[in-house]
């Protein structure tokens, strides 16, 4: 696995055992880049580390919650509403009109706690509301992708 910085690889290295203690045999780790996987109900996300500089990196999860729903006015004010509740992370659109929810956090000053806090909510958002968002505008959850 190549690492961008030495800040990464060092971050990287700190999460992973992390990810283990939180998430057990529901998290696996990639043998080509800096990223887990997490598969847990319905929801399937990817934790990874990016570098953020020179010193330092982020630590991204990322969960498609919906692909192939139909993008409306009305689902959009869904999306922009149920982002002004969350504590952590927020709804968006990526350029194949797929419907992710995304969080991220500084590498350097995480600790385990902050990524449990962080990944957990990610994971929670993705396989509580993805049912909603099918069941009124469409397309697949990643539990149905997977299918």
């Amino acid at each position: 696995m190549e690492f961008q910085s030495d800040a990464q690889k060092e971050i990287y290295e700190k999460v992973k055992p992390w990810m283990k203690e939180i998430f057990g045999e529901f998290a696996s780790e990639s043998e080509t880049a800096p990223t887990f996987s997490i598969l847990i109900g319905s929801a399937y996300a990817h934790t990874g580390v990016y570098p953020w500089g020179k010193d330092d990196a982020t630590i991204t999860t990322r969960s498609y919650v919906v692909t192939g729903a139909e993008l409306t006015a009305e689902l959009m004010l869904f999306l922009l509403t149920e982002n002004d509740r969350m504590r952590f992370g927020a709804f968006g659109v990526d350029a194949d009109k797929d419907i992710f929810f995304e969080h991220t956090i500084v590498g350097s000053t995480c600790d385990k706690e902050e990524l449990k806090a962080s990944v957990k909510a990610v994971i929670m958002t993705a396989d509580d509301d993805d049912d909603k968002i099918v069941a009124k505008w469409g397309g697949q959850s990643a539990r149905d992708r997977m299918a």
